[in-house]
C-alpha cells in the first residue's frame, strides 16, 4: 500500500489526484491490474468525473452545496459538520482503476478527485495496486 498527502485549501473543494495516482502505480511496478484508491476520512470521499472544465468541479461543488447546505438545516451532530460528512457519503470513499502497460486506463476527458468538504486540511489517500 502506498499513502499519499493531499493538502487541501478550502472548506469545499475538489482537486485532481490522476497524477498522485499514476506515480503510486510507477512506484508498485505493477504493468498489469488493478488501483484501489481509499479515502480513510469521514468528511471526504472521492470521485471520477471530467478534467478538461473546472467548471464541471464547481457545478458538483454547488448542486452539493445545495442538496446538503450547511446552515439552517435541522443537524444534531455537535461537532457542526453533518453537512461535510452527508457530501462524503454521496461522493464515496473509493474507487477501482484497470491498469495496463503500467498506465491508468481513464477516459479521454476523465481525472480522480479527492473531494473535500471540511477543510483546509492534510489529508491523506491509500492506494493499493494488485496484478502483475
Amino acid at each position: 500500500m502506498i499513502t499519499k498527502s493531499v493538502p487541501s485549501n478550502d472548506h469545499s473543494q475538489f482537486i485532481n489526484i490522476t497524477r498522485l495516482i499514476q506515480e503510486a502505480v510507477a512506484e508498485s511496478g505493477i504493468r498489469s491490474g488493478i488501483a484501489t484508491v481509499f479515502v480513510s476520512h469521514t468528511t471526504a470521499g472521492i470521485t471520477i468525473n471530467e478534467n478538461a472544465d473546472p467548471d464541471v468541479t464547481r457545478d458538483l461543488l454547488n448542486i452539493l452545496d445545495r442538496l446538503v447546505p450547511w446552515r439552517n438545516a435541522d443537524y444534531q451532530h455537535f461537532e457542526g459538520n453533518t453537512a461535510a460528512h452527508m457530501k462524503a457519503s454521496m461522493m464515496g470513499n473509493s474507487v477501482q482503476l484497470i491498469v495496463e502497460n503500467g498506465q491508468l486506463q481513464l477516459g479521454t476527458w476523465q481525472g480522480v478527485y479527492f473531494c473535500e468538504f471540511d477543510g483546509p486540511r492534510q489529508r491523506k489517500v491509500q492506494i493499493k495496486v494488485l496484478g502483475k
